[in-house]
């Protein structure tokens, strides 16, 4: 591990400061994702800022009928929130499946959307990888790449986005709000957080410099019944090779409407509103699984040892709408 300088930051705005003040300087709160990086010299931060004590570490209720939660709040005490358990399920179930009992008690819930890709050649520093050292090349794309990206990929990059409970969050249409280091702040909807790699795969997000989380609001939860399914290869501590995120309103045999999103299957939480606008007022039956399927996974493509993630999206999706309408 390099070398590096530390300091704790005492608020939002002081820690997006100081994060402008020091070039190549990374924030660490529970650190599950950004240690083990540097100990492989993946990631070799010149300075570290402490954000362990700003304050930002309660869910609190919002006036319309959502919670906000601060960057700080810890998965465990999330996923166990009387609140999100009764309204928000589904988020629950994901942070659940997403580490060890350990890891959730340090994990952050700004951390967790901001962990970087699982990709074995992203953490093998004998490997090129554009995301790790842009302009290196993907050894990815010919290599072994059976946990990786079908869809939203490009030439330069195939990695996943490894957050489970980001797929939740996706479907529930959460907003970022964050701090900027002259104290602005913004809000941004988490269909434009994360980034497709296009051309720079080593930015991830659209945070701008310096700027921080402050926390994420949830909107009122949707109608209808929320489930999380997760395929991995081992029924714990793996990272999914295809998840759902699903919120199903149907009566007497038909969608009323849906929300689908999707884990494991590209560089960030995937959805597509074609395929729940073709569910909207249908009728719950395979045909509509398969067409919502088909606007899903248009444009798939694998890479050899990640072909199977197609069949087993349109599989995975199926199953997930047939529990929401049989129960």
């Amino acid at each position: 591990m390099k070398a590096f300088t530390y300091e704790r930051a005492t608020s939002a705005k002081d820690a997006a400061a100081k994060a402008a003040a020091h070039g190549g300087a990374k924030f660490i709160a529970g650190g599950t994702n950004l240690l083990d990086l540097m100990k492989l010299e993946v990631e070799t931060p010149t300075h570290l800022i402490d954000v362990n004590h700003l304050g930002l570490d309660t869910i609190e209720d919002t006036p319309e009928g959502g919670l906000r939660i601060g960057t700080q709040v810890r998965n465990s005490d999330l996923a166990a929130d009387v609140r999100v358990r009764e309204r928000y399920g589904m988020l629950s179930r994901a942070l659940l499946s997403g580490a060890s009992g350990q890891l959730r008690n340090k994990a952050t819930t700004g951390g967790n959307l901001l962990q970087r890709t699982r990709c074995y050649y992203f953490y093998d520093t004998t490997k090129p990888c554009n995301k790790r050292d842009p302009g290196s090349g993907c050894a990815a794309i010919d290599g072994y790449n059976r946990i990786l990206a079908v869809l939203g990929t490009s030439s330069k990059c195939i990695a996943t986005h490894p957050s489970d409970m980001a797929v939740a969050m996706r479907a529930l249409d959460a907003v970022i709000e964050t701090v900027s280091p002259d104290g602005a702040t913004r809000s941004i909807p988490i269909a434009d957080f994360h980034r497709l790699p296009g051309s720079t795969p080593q930015i991830d997000t659209n945070l701008r410099p310096g700027e921080v989380i402050a926390s994420v609001v949830l909107p009122p939860p949707p109608p209808g019944v929320q489930i999380y399914r997760k395929v991995r290869d081992r029924a714990s501590y793996a990272f999914a090779l295809v998840s759902v995120a699903a919120v199903v309103d149907h009566e007497g045999g038909r969608i009323r409407s849906a929300r689908l999103a999707f884990g494991g299957l590209a560089p960030k939480p995937w959805r597509v509103p074609e395929a729940e606008a073709v569910l909207a007022g249908a009728p719950a039956a395979a045909s509509s699984y398969h067409a919502a399927a088909d606007l899903v996974l248009q444009g798939a493509r694998g890479f050899g040892a990640n072909d199977f993630k197609i069949p087993l999206a349109r599989r995975t999706l199926a199953s997930v709408l047939t529990q929401a309408v049989e129960g």
